[in-house]
């Protein structure tokens, strides 16, 4: 199993969304910018992102995207299903054939059921995690590195 660079990609461009939707539709040049993704990219990303409304999109002046529903009704499963990523641990793609190129004539390996346990485990996991659960963590990691540090004037003894 491998998460590819579309699967990353999209999850954190949809935690830069959810960090700054608050101040109207963001804009992909703007996430582009700042996550340092290749615009062309980040089009082809967010046309299935809006194809599985997670995503809406909003023309003209001032237009970009935002979420289509709340954060927290979305999870990183749905983003890396919704940009077409496999996750899938096994050799087959889960198509049971390990030693061989069809069904008919393919064997399972010996550790088929350790890899497709491994891809139910990870689909449970992403399914548990919101968007929400990656904005508030993002936040308190702001917060933790933006501490302000407040100066004092001492009394005069």
């Amino acid at each position: 199993m491998r998460l590819t660079t579309k699967g990353r990609f999209a999850v954190t461009a949809m935690i830069d969304l959810a960090l700054r939707q608050d101040k109207g539709p963001v804009t992909l040049s703007g996430i582009s910018q700042r996550q340092e993704i290749s615009l062309s990219y980040l089009e082809q990303l967010f046309g299935k992102l809006r194809r599985h409304e997670i995503v809406e999109s909003v023309r003209g002046p001032g237009g970009g995207y935002h979420l289509a529903r709340k954060a927290e009704d979305v999870t990183v499963a749905d983003i890396i299903i919704a940009v077409d990523e496999p996750l899938d641990a096994t050799q087959c793609g889960g198509k049971e054939n390990c030693h061989g190129h069809t069904p008919e004539n393919g064997t399972r390996c010996m550790t088929h059921d350790l890899w497709a346990t491994l891809n139910a485990k990870m689909v449970d996991y992403l399914d548990s995690v919101s968007l929400k659960d990656l904005v508030d963590q993002q936040k308190q990691k702001m917060n933790e590195h933006n501490v302000v540090v407040v100066h004092r004037p001492q009394a005069a003894a």
